[in-house]
């Protein structure tokens, strides 16, 4: 076993902490950032959880990788061994797939340990003694995933064991408060960390009921399909039929930069709406529905005439809007 490792960095205030604890103490540090759609933290001055890992291992002058978790991953998404959490959430899962592809890399970088930025009893699902245990047995990696906020407070690890790390410098934090973190950020001059409550789209309840539903409707596995659920404004229309409306101008563009084989655009002609992307198979009076969906988010003048022009491939057609939809009808299709 070596002095080098590879630090889990989702560029957050926990993680980069770890990272700089086995810095002082000597570690090389590789770290690895997982890139996923479902990652929900931006900065002030950067966008996105990559960004803000990238930046912290440019501070610290580590080598850093970005790996994107695949379509493997969304299967472990939609059946997840340890269930969910209060959302879509599988936490233990997650952990256990990520820390498989950190082991996968150990060799590759010859590396010999982790490390995460993980606090005993800060996230009720995989941040407790039993599931963090369970999460190091199933990936393989027993003694080998060293926690350095909590470590005061666990096992002894294998580098800690063979004097590679001193126990004695390292944390006992424990619980959900961060203030012991935010201290410890102050002496080490860490400015400018993200999601310190965590940045999970899983977690997160409007997200969760889409997500289901996309699974309970489609048996594809596609990473487009999750970035589209963050778009607009969702309707189950039927078990075949599935309508987003646009909230803006910006999920206007991105609904029709998403608009996939097969999918219908519909756009408001003659009055301001918002576009509407149809997936799945149209009949007349489903087309009638959507046009009255998009005048309700509309706004149309006296002298105007509402109508809505619709797109597939090279099908195309136009029809007259008399009414907005009830209120109570699309409330019970919204997802």
């Amino acid at each position: 076993m070596n002095k080098k490792a590879i630090a889990l960095l989702s560029g957050g205030l926990d993680s980069t902490l770890a990272v700089k604890l086995m810095l002082e103490q000597g570690i090389e540090v590789v770290a690895l950032n997982f890139k996923s759609p479902f990652c929900n933290c931006d900065g002030k001055d950067r966008e996105g959880c990559k960004s803000h890992a990238i930046k912290v291992a440019e501070d610290f002058q580590v080598d850093i990788k970005v790996v994107h978790k695949g379509l493997e991953y969304l299967e472990v998404v939609r059946h997840p061994k340890y269930g969910y959490g209060s959302g879509m959430n599988p936490c233990v899962d997650c952990r256990i797939f990520s820390f498989q592809m950190a082991k996968d890399l150990l060799p590759k970088v010859g590396a010999s340990f982790i490390i995460t930025g993980e606090v005993l009893g800060q996230r009720p699902m995989s941040q407790r003694r039993d599931p963090m245990f369970t999460i190091e047995k199933e990936a393989g990696l027993e003694g080998l995933i060293v926690r350095p906020l909590s470590a005061k407070l666990l096992p002894i690890t294998i580098p800690e064991k063979m004097g590679i790390i001193d126990r004695e410098k390292m944390l006992g934090i424990s619980g959900r408060s961060r203030k012991e973190q935010i201290k410890i950020a102050k002496e080490f001059e860490v400015e400018d960390y993200p999601c310190s409550s965590g940045g999970c789209l899983l977690t997160d309840q409007n997200f969760g009921r889409r997500l289901k539903d996309y699974f309970g409707h489609s048996e594809r596995n596609v990473w487009s399909e999750m970035k589209l659920l963050q778009i607009g404004r969702h309707f189950r229309v039927s078990s075949d039929l599935k309508v987003i409306v646009g909230r803006d101008e910006d999920d206007n563009k991105k609904l029709l930069a998403f608009k996939g084989n097969g999918d219908t655009f519909f756009e408001a002609a003659g009055f301001s709406g918002p576009v509407a992307l149809a997936k799945g198979e149209l009949t007349e009076e489903d087309r009638e529905l959507i046009g009255s969906i998009i005048l309700r988010y509309g706004k149309v003048k006296d002298d105007e005439m509402p109508s809505v022009e619709y797109q597939n491939g090279s099908s195309s057609g136009n029809l007259t809007v008399t009414a907005p939809i009830e209120e109570s009808v699309l409330d019970s299709m919204r997802i």
